[in-house]
């Protein structure tokens, strides 16, 4: 049963892989507004596609949602840039106006139009934002401020539309909002007691298996090739 409504679907964009910016990369990060009903099953949304499907895409990565509250806070630090001008400029499935990071918990459960989504991570940014921003930092800048965007499962397909209601349907995880999450992925990635407890949260595979390095070698994994990418 649905239980009280987080916010609104502003935007849906989808957007097919193109050559990108440096030699041999793809990417479907230019998506454009579809202004119809989308299907959204466990593979994500209908017409949509990833450009490296080794890092991108698959069941926990279906859905990507980015908050339109973050827009006026790049602009503010950023300019207004062109790839700020419109939805997608993250790349972003679903720009959703209403919550946050700080608001939206790992784990929640949400229908949005008849879709059954569930939280799964919160995005970890790649170079491929630096050359979209044509700001060579861009991706470490959304890292450290949190302002990273997440992603969802598919339970249940569906389909959804701009201005569909986000409603909350389950919160077993209160407590694990995915700002806090990635305070302790990102900000203080080695304090052992909130590493310890995140291990007993429902983390896909390669956050549990960061965490759990990082507790038996007492060291941070490098960001370097996430972050900066290929030479070009």
């Amino acid at each position: 049963m649905k239980q009280n409504s987080l916010g609104i679907v502003e935007s849906v964009l989808t957007g097919k892989a193109k050559p990108y910016t440096r030699p041999g990369t793809y990417s479907a990060i230019d998506k454009q507004a579809v202004y119809s009903t989308v299907s959204v099953n466990a593979n994500g949304l209908e017409g949509d596609e990833q450009g490296d499907l080794r890092v991108h895409g698959g069941a926990d990565k279906a859905v990507h949602f980015y908050a339109l509250e973050h827009y006026p806070k790049w602009i503010e630090e950023l300019g207004m840039l062109p790839a700020l001008i419109k939805a997608g400029a993250f790349g972003e499935n679903i720009r959703a106006k209403g919550i946050t990071e700080s608001t939206i918990c790992l784990g929640d459960q949400l229908c949005v139009g008849s879709v059954l989504m569930e939280v799964s991570q919160a995005r970890q940014p790649c170079w491929k934002l630096n050359d979209r921003f044509g700001v060579p930092d861009m991706a470490r800048r959304l890292q450290s401020s949190l302002r990273t965007g997440w992603y969802c499962r598919v339970l249940q397909a569906g389909i959804l539309k701009a201005g569909d209601t986000i409603d909350l349907v389950n919160r077993p995880y209160p407590e694990w909002t995915l700002a806090r999450l990635m305070e302790f992925f990102y900000k203080n990635p080695l304090h052992y007691p909130s590493l310890e407890q995140m291990l007993h949260l429902p983390l896909v595979k390669s956050w549990k298996r960061t965490i759990e390095n990082r507790l038996q070698c007492g060291e941070i994994e490098n960001w370097d090739s996430r972050i900066d990418g290929p030479k070009q």
